[in-house]
């Protein structure tokens, strides 16, 4: 496991410097962000990824069924706006699952980053995030493809061997449990590195099911190396280059991150 994925104060400033430098750009390209904008994060963790929408002045909205991190998402930004003198209203957090929360308010922007590989009812997903969005909005969705090198989420693991071991995610089933255990893993991370196996998403499969729902691609960027390197390694970010982008299934393996901009039809 990363240093950062057990100090969630760095990882909170590590998402909130990506968010600033390559999604909000990225977004404000298709929608003005300012202090008429309201955004909502489905699966927003810590809130880092909202940090720097509502310092641009919008007003903010993060759900995530984990307590303990919309706990941390309260006391980051609550220390943020003690610095930035941000308005407090600006920052809003929810626990709770998202198939679960009810609410009559619709989002400007709504961001979905890095959740959709770990949730099964995908499609329901999309009909939550039609639903919440204004006719004029936007929604942006990121994730992994399940085929690049650490698209099993294989760096979240204790075992230092198994955190570093590209594509061990796409072994048989048996084989890939073996290594698990044999890396010395809890049962509670097996579970989880599973789960995402059972619910990964590729290109391919995403684009179907954007096609099935009431959602078109506005944009669509594959990224051969994540703007999330850059503050965790040190890596630009580099697009995979548009032929390439053109194929199924090599794509995949060379995508280690895939941004969608999505409008209603």
């Amino acid at each position: 496991m990363q240093e950062r994925h057990k100090n969630r104060r760095r990882y909170f400033c590590e998402l909130a410097e990506t968010s600033r430098s390559h999604f909000m750009p990225y977004i404000s390209r298709w929608h003005e962000v300012g202090r008429e904008t309201s955004v909502l994060e489905i699966g927003c963790g810590e809130g880092g990824n909202l940090l720097p929408f509502a310092k641009a002045g919008a007003a903010v909205t993060g759900i995530d069924i984990a307590s303990c991190r919309i706990e941390q998402a309260r006391r980051f930004f609550s220390e943020e706006q003690t610095e930035a003198k941000l308005d407090v209203s600006q920052g809003s957090f929810i626990c709770c699952d998202i198939f679960r929360y009810q609410s009559k308010e619709k989002f400007d922007i709504i961001i979905c980053h890095d959740v959709l590989e770990h949730l099964r009812d995908k499609e329901r997903l999309l009909s939550l995030v039609h639903s919440y969005l204004k006719d004029s909005g936007i929604a942006f969705i990121s994730f992994p493809a399940w085929q690049m090198p650490f698209g099993g989420h294989q760096q979240i693991s204790r075992s230092r061997l198994l955190s570093h071991l590209p594509f061990v995610h796409l072994l048989p089933l048996p084989l890939y449990k073996r290594i698990i255990r044999w890396s010395g893993e809890s049962n509670g991370l097996m579970d989880e590195l599973l789960s995402i196996r059972s619910t990964r998403i590729t290109v391919e499969a995403f684009e179907r099911l954007v096609g099935r729902s009431q959602m078109t691609i506005l944009d669509r960027t594959l990224y051969l190396i994540n703007p999330h390197y850059k503050v965790k390694f040190g890596l630009p970010p580099c697009k995979l280059p548009q032929p390439l982008s053109c194929v199924p299934y090599l794509r995949d393996v060379l995508s280690s991150s895939c941004f969608y901009l999505l409008r209603k039809r």
